[in-house]
């Protein structure tokens, strides 16, 4: 049980039918196609549908109560002691909800956001924090102001410790997030170039990403990339700790080792040797923020490299996967920036064992006005350790080109469908040949990877 619609009474004092009564729910529910268990259901509203109209399919398919907007007419349909909770506005009450539920369990918060490896740092401090408490987190990437909420009001009462992931588009999201979970330890990963088209430059997104300490208690602790010159404002403030390969972070990264499966690293703080199954230096910052959430949490060392080592990730994320013919594909679709794509490369351009490498690589989004520039500038660290540089999507083409002026003797090329863009891929998919797909997730490279670990061997 979450909670009981008497308990939603204190909450939301405007209500009828048998909401006073102790009635047991046990979820919470948008959807009302889903199969529940004595659900509150929540009817939202968007630009092409409006949960109110569906309030009868979700008592059908097991809501017992239900969240309403104010001044609109309940269908006759609805029982007249079923508990009705009426508010002005269903999506600020179920951020509302969550905020005293999060209050009601009361377990440890640790908030993750950043342009670029926050689902992947995430899954990382989930798995760290539940080899030592009961741990409930973020899954997939719900993380924006209907995600969240819903991740908070599915956690267990017994939760310990709830790690929650906070995504945004524009100025004020982070803000709302943090005071809907209180995050007693906050994460920023980094500041990347997504969402420019909204907040206008680096320097708008980091502002934007510091919006977590707003929701943060007094003696709260904030963990972040110490190498990234647009956080140093707040680099020297107490209990805040800086991360990364600089040797002047609170946490210094050294000895970075990748091989074909794992990458290795230590921390200058302890001499443990830590494994991971995801390759580049860029994941070693991640674990390295994990491995100091876990410090605040007082978990032992010997669960945390235990806990690293046995990861499971959120996928797309840079998995490595057997392709046609032989070939190693590197599936890093899942989402794309130019800091994350630079990232990217380097981690192929570091990797051994291979005689031919392929960069596959799709539109960026919502970089805004200057997305040629950044597309350009993603590919800048392409050297002759690439064979081939593939590309297709509106402003991809500017790194094809970019690639083509700095070296000639990669193949570079360009493609405006999909279907000419596989038939070249396939002519590199032998064994040891390593192929990167890289792009924003709008592009769907799943289908290109679907269809090269598929289709027939040559």
């Amino acid at each position: 049980m979450l909670f009981t619609t008497e308990w939603l009474t204190t909450l939301f004092a405007n209500y009828r039918g048998a909401a006073a009564e102790q009635n047991s729910l046990f979820e919470v529910a948008t959807d009302s196609r889903k199969k529940t268990e004595c659900s509150l259901f929540v009817p939202l509203s968007g630009e092409n549908f409006d949960g109110h109209d569906y309030v009868e399919q979700a008592i059908n398919n097991g809501a017992a109560a239900v969240l309403w907007q104010e001044g609109r007419k309940l269908p006759d349909s609805v029982p007249a002691g079923f508990p009705v909770f009426f508010v002005n506005d269903t999506l600020l009450a179920l951020q509302e909800l969550a905020a005293a539920y999060r209050q009601e369990v009361n377990p440890a918060v640790v908030g993750v956001t950043g342009s670029n490896g926050k689902t992947t740092t995430k899954d990382m401090i989930a798995s760290v924090a539940g080899s030592s408490f009961r741990t409930h987190f973020t899954k997939g990437n719900l993380n924006n102001q209907i995600g969240l909420p819903l991740t908070i009001l599915s956690m267990p009462r017994g939760t310990e410790v709830l790690v929650v992931e906070m995504g945004m588009n524009h100025k004020g999201e982070i803000e709302t997030l943090a005071n809907i979970a209180r995050p007693d330890y906050g994460v920023i990963t980094n500041i990347g170039e997504s969402h420019l088209a909204y907040l206008g430059s680096r320097e708008g997104i980091a502002d934007a990403k510091l919006e977590m300490t707003k929701g943060m208690p007094e003696d709260g602790h904030l963990i972040i990339d110490g190498d990234e010159p647009l956080l140093r404002q707040v680099s020297r403030r107490e209990r805040v700790i800086t991360c990364g390969f600089d040797s002047m972070n609170d946490i210094v990264i050294k000895n970075v080792n990748l091989t074909k499966k794992h990458t290795e690293f230590q921390l200058d703080t302890d001499d443990e040797l830590y494994t991971i199954p995801l390759l580049g230096s860029h994941h070693a910052l991640n674990a390295a923020f994990a491995v100091t959430v876990a410090g605040l949490l007082k978990i032992a060392k010997r669960d945390v490299r235990q806990a690293l080592q046995s990861l499971e990730w959120t996928s797309m994320r840079f998995e490595l996967l057997e392709g046609k013919n032989g070939s190693s594909l590197i599936n890093d679709a899942y989402n794309a920036s130019p800091t994350s794509m630079k990232a990217a490369i380097n981690v192929v351009k570091q990797m051994e064992g291979f005689k031919r490498k392929v960069l596959v690589l799709g539109d960026m989004f919502e970089l805004g006005e200057n997305a040629e520039a950044l597309h350009r500038s993603a590919v800048e660290n392409v050297d002759q350790s690439i064979d081939a540089v593939l590309t297709i999507g509106e402003h991809a083409t500017a790194m094809a080109a970019a690639v083509s002026d700095q070296i000639d003797t990669i193949d570079s090329r360009h493609f405006t469908s999909k279907e000419a863009l596989l038939h070249a891929i396939e002519t590199y998919t032998a064994e040891d040949t390593l192929i990167l797909f890289k792009a924003s997730r709008g592009m769907q490279f799943e289908s290109l990877i679907d269809h090269i670990m598929n289709s027939p061997q040559s």
